[in-house]
């Protein structure tokens, strides 16, 4: 009779695709049946046991914790997909598996993630001998079986049964053409030489209106703003401060999925490689997560946009070869990206070297191409355990180590070390536990973003706002030339931040290499100036200046260099019987620009910071916090300032935001440096960066992102369902950052 009740069970677990447990009377040693549920061996009780623990079921021995779970968790585990994290319930056209270990998941995404190799469960890695696969698909695409009638959505049914391991090459041989490369050691080759071939480059979608009004549109935006419109004939100003500003065309809103043809063909496309830390550390909900935000990168790649994922623990694998992403290349992407496991240590130098050797095989090339790098651990591998516990020990280390050895050639400018030959690398440093110094000079080496991801709830949102950009670069290789126009004015500085500026020995010129554009982003450069007196004050009334010119290709058209664009700016020379405020000797002009004071605070601002982060470093945290707030009331009593405006505001709300993260050394080392950090890589870059969970800044942060990086936003909050988003969270408004035409009157 048990043998029978046996049978009967058995029976109905295949068919419902469940595991049935055994019980002490199922136990038999001539059961055939022994380990098709579990390679785990099973417990006996004592014989003394009573004849209620005789009949309690028995589990395997390594997965105790699964009972516990399956009491506990299976209402959660039940109503959400580990791999997907989708919604599941019975009847939404979406078949459903339950494994031997007793954790769900939707057919689809468990039979993609067997199909790439795996045969452990993603959640609790317990070893399957029971696994799903992909049903051979019969004429006119039917299936063969579909034992419960299942509604389904797609045309192939997919079925659960065990799978031999000698059939399973067999079985998968239908499906060759669109397999993507195993996660295993011996699937990857030598030579990275087999990216996808890249679509035949499309005509620029042409503006509305005139070509005069189309040309324009995809111009670039060069003024000039000197620090004072006048200035005394008699005065001999030794820093007299000129603003540059440059501003990118517009491009299309990314209003519509990336798909869109007016949007592919308004901008260059992308070769883009991530690089995942897959560590231990990453194990449970940062995982999933962290799957969920590549999903939605994916998604919003378009059809003529290359991907490819290198994943890195204690060494580090390339997932699948430089693809496009078009329908069928997205869903293997997909695929390759749910097969992700969390095990290992942390080997980010490895998981770069692969990333750069993805790039430097490849056989084609799109205009565009970057690097995302996250993790969330410090890289134990490359970094000497020596330098690593004195750092720790003594807060100095870090600050003092040079990373750039740890670098690929190609991340630190080799090729010759000209503008373009860098590959950009947008580091995300996750969670308090991250190495921020060394991500943070990974991105600033390579000409990237370093980002602060405080909170795990955040990482679609962190990798939308900058494929926000990368999805728009309409300027390549831009470059600005400055020249003294008079022969007795000369260049004492020029303030560029990270980006590269020159000034020859003659300090009659200079130079800036700005690089890469997004769509409306926005540049200022601070150029200061030794202005002679007026040599005959009945002559001489205005006084040239300089003279600027910015050169920079259109990657987009099939124009190799855009027509350059010059400006020049002059000054009034006015009468000695102008009162003078001490302000270079300035007279009817006295009235400082507001533009140039904002930005004249944006890099007080980024100056203090930095010397705030030394005297940290250096256990002086007292002093920081001073530094700091010495910065804060210079801001605040500044012209522009006083005048209520809002960089200037947010630079305050940012300065005091630092004070509170520099509280403590405790405060400092879980979040403190890691601010700082992606504060001084925005303001030397002058682009958008994750900056931790705090919404007391998010309006310096709104300073640098360009429309394009606010409508991805946006997307990825509505597809962010509201349980999993931060509470404190600001939505993204578009930034206001004008130039007037004339400096602003008190």
């Amino acid at each position: 009779m048990a043998s029978a009740w046996r049978k009967a069970k058995i029976a109905l677990g295949l068919n419902l695709c469940v595991h049935v447990p055994r019980t002490l009377d199922d136990a038999s040693p001539s059961d055939d049946t022994t380990g098709r549920f579990s390679d785990a061996a099973t417990s006996s009780p004592a014989s003394t046991g009573s004849a209620t623990r005789r009949s309690r079921p028995m589990t395997p021995t390594a997965s105790a914790s699964v009972l516990r779970l399956s009491k506990s968790g299976s209402r959660s585990s039940k109503r959400t997909c580990a791999i997907c994290l989708g919604m599941m319930k019975p009847g939404h056209g979406h078949a459903l598996f339950t494994a031997e270990c007793s954790h769900a998941f939707h057919f689809h995404c468990i039979a993609s993630s067997v199909k790439h190799g795996n045969q452990v469960c993603p959640v609790c890695r317990a070893k399957w001998k029971d696994i799903p696969f992909p049903a051979p698909e019969l004429p006119h695409g039917r299936a063969r079986v579909n034992p419960l009638d299942w509604p389904q959505e797609d045309t192939r049914m997919t079925i659960w049964r065990p799978l031999p391991r000698s059939a399973s090459s067999g079985r998968h041989h239908h499906y060759q053409h669109h397999q993507l490369l195993p996660f295993s050691p011996n699937a990857e080759p030598s030579l990275f030489d087999d990216d996808e071939p890249l679509d035949p480059p499309r005509p620029l979608e042409p503006c509305p209106g005139n070509k005069e009004q189309g040309r324009r549109s995809r111009s670039v935006e060069l003024k000039i703003c000197p620090e004072f419109s006048a200035v005394q004939r008699s005065a001999s100003p030794e820093n007299f401060t000129v603003l540059v500003h440059l501003k990118a065309p517009v491009a299309g809103r990314v209003d519509s999925p990336a798909s869109s043809s007016v949007l592919q063909t308004s901008r260059a496309p992308v070769d883009l490689v991530t690089v995942l830390d897959v560590s231990g550390s990453m194990a449970g909900t940062k995982l999933a997560l962290l799957k969920r935000a590549m999903g939605f990168v994916i998604q919003n790649l378009g059809p003529s946009d290359r991907l490819s994922v290198v994943a890195f623990s204690s060494t580090a694998r390339r997932l699948f070869q430089l693809r496009r992403m078009t329908e069928i290349g997205g869903q293997q992407a997909l695929q390759a990206v749910n097969t992700l496991v969390a095990s290992g240590g942390t080997n980010i130098a490895e998981g770069l070297r692969k990333a750069v050797k993805v790039i430097e095989e490849r056989k084609e090339k799109n205009p565009v191409c970057s690097i995302i790098l996250l993790s969330d651990g410090q890289d134990t591998y490359t970094l000497s355990s020596s330098a690593t516990a004195a750092g720790s020990r003594a807060g100095t280390q870090q600050a003092s180590t040079d990373y750039r050895p740890l670098l690929p050639y190609s991340i630190r400018g080799g090729g010759g070390g000209g503008m373009g030959q860098k590959i950009p690398v947008h580091a995300f440093g996750f969670g308090t536990d991250h190495d921020s110094t060394l991500m943070h000079s990974i991105s600033d080496i390579s000409g990237g973003t370093f980002s602060f991801i405080e909170a795990e709830s955040v990482i679609q949102d962190a990798f939308a706002q900058c494929i926000g950009g990368l999805l728009s670069v309409v300027v390549q290789e831009m470059r600005v030339e400055m020249e003294c126009l008079h022969p007795r004015v000369k260049i004492t500085a020029v303030k560029s931040g990270s980006y590269a500026g020159r000034v020859a020995d003659d300090r009659r010129r200079g130079s800036i290499a700005v690089g890469d554009l997004y769509a409306d982003e926005e540049r200022d450069f601070l150029v200061s100036l030794s202005v002679p007196p007026a040599e005959l004050p009945a002559a001489e009334t205005t006084t040239a200046l300089l003279k600027v010119a910015c050169s920079y290709r259109d990657p987009a058209s099939q124009d190799a260099t855009a027509p350059a664009i010059t400006r020049e700016v002059s000054i009034q020379r006015t009468d000695e019987d102008g009162s003078g405020d001490g302000d270079g000797g300035a007279g009817e002009g006295r009235t400082i620009s507001m533009e140039v004071d904002r930005q004249r605070n944006r890099h007080l601002a980024a100056e203090a910071m930095a010397e705030a982060k030394s005297a940290a470093e250096g256990g002086e945290l007292a002093e920081a916090v001073a530094i700091l707030e010495r910065c804060r009331r210079a801001v605040a009593e500044s012209a522009s300032g006083r005048a209520g405006d809002r960089l200037c505001m947010a630079l305050e709300a940012e300065l005091k935001e630092t004070q509170e993260r520099m509280a403590s050394r405790q405060r400092y080392e879980a979040s403190g440096r890691a601010y700082v950090l992606s504060g001084l890589s925005s303001h030397s870059w002058q682009r958008a960066t994750a900056r931790g969970d705090s919404t007391d800044s998010a309006s310096l942060v709104r300073a640098y992102q360009t429309p394009s990086m606010v409508d991805m936003l946006q997307r990825s909050q509505t597809l962010t369902p509201a349980a999993t988003r931060r509470p404190n969270s600001v939505p993204p408004i578009r930034p206001v950052r004008s130039f007037p035409a004339r400096p602003s009157p008190r």
